[in-house]
């Protein structure tokens, strides 16, 4: 009796943080079996229960080191890279980092390699992070041709340092003051493009040498989106344009401990983070955009006077 192929390995570097976690569940749940990579795997052991016995397994990784890299890659399939930082460490973890990966899972041999980037990406950009993401997909174009880059936009979830965070200042300030007030975003659900990084890596066929800019339901201005957020955790307080000369002002003194924004960031706050009107998104990969009001009062609702379980104050769309 002839003895059954094992599932596919997908080596899965950053699986354990915000966006990894969301992608190992659906690499799981298709079967797949996943290695998460990351520099601290302990970190990431809560996914254990996620698989059945033998079915993931994790490895100590650090993108700036070749051989780890390397090493995590072996005997894979497919490979997806969501390693990204801002702040310290740009060019060698964003740009070089990414480079190792795409070498490690040619010389793997892997059939695919999906690479998570970001709406803006641009090696000629203002910002030092679009700069560094441009060269990282440079670098990956140039040693794995076929990969798959993934560029979403703002991604919201139960973890998130995005709406949270809103939600967090608005409770403890007397007024928020929001930035950027009119720059436009496209969120997207976290589930939503976990879904379609895992589909990118499942079946290249269908995507491989593609980029998919990913983007939500719905375009908003940074001002929308606060007032979304402020509803959904039924916050009163009132929102403040914060005109663009003092933003600029605040952005210069960045380097601060505490300060609000830095420059790198009001760079990136000058453009629109919204996919591009003929790019391939969520639709091209079958997937349904999730509103942000069907699921985000689920985590937001901590943020209500009350607890979760009180009525929301403040009606959506009043």
């Amino acid at each position: 009796m002839p003895l059954k192929s094992l599932p596919p390995l997908i080596t899965v570097f950053g699986g354990g943080g915000f966006v990894g976690r969301y992608v190992v569940e659906e690499l799981l749940r298709a079967g797949a079996r996943v290695r998460v990579a990351q520099r601290f795997p302990r970190q990431a052991f809560f996914l254990q229960p996620l698989g059945q016995v033998g079915q993931i397994d994790f490895a100590a990784a650090d993108v700036t080191r070749p051989d780890s890299v390397a090493a995590a890659c072996a005997g894979a399939e497919a490979v997806i890279n969501l390693v990204a930082v801002m702040g310290r460490g740009l060019g060698a973890i964003n740009a070089e980092g990414a480079g190792h990966v795409a070498r490690a899972a040619a010389k793997a041999g892997a059939s695919a390699l999906v690479h998570v980037s970001a709406i803006g990406a641009d090696a000629g950009g203002a910002a030092e992070y679009a700069q560094s993401k441009g060269r990282g997909e440079a670098a990956v174009k140039d040693a794995f041709p076929a990969a798959t880059i993934v560029r979403p936009s703002l991604v919201f979830g139960p973890e998130d340092q995005l709406t949270n965070r809103f939600a967090g200042l608005m409770a403890a300030l007397p007024f928020y003051p929001v930035i950027a007030p009119k720059t436009r975003f496209q969120p997207v659900y976290v589930r939503d493009l976990g879904k379609a990084i895992a589909a990118a890596a499942l079946e290249p066929g269908k995507h491989a040498g593609k980029t998919y800019e990913i983007g939500g339901l719905e375009v908003m201005t940074m001002r929308a989106l606060t007032e979304r957020i402020a509803a959904l955790a039924s916050q009163r307080r009132e929102l403040i344009d914060v005109p663009d000369f003092a933003a600029a002002g605040l952005a210069r003194l960045g380097f601060l401990p505490g300060a609000p924004i830095t420059w790198d960031q009001w760079l990136m706050l000058q453009q629109d983070n919204v996919a591009a009107p003929k790019s391939r998104g969520l639709k091209e990969l079958g997937i349904t955009p999730t509103p942000l009001e069907a699921v985000a009062g689920e985590w937001l609702g901590r943020f209500r006077e009350g607890g979760r379980f009180a009525a929301r104050s403040t009606p959506l769309g009043t």
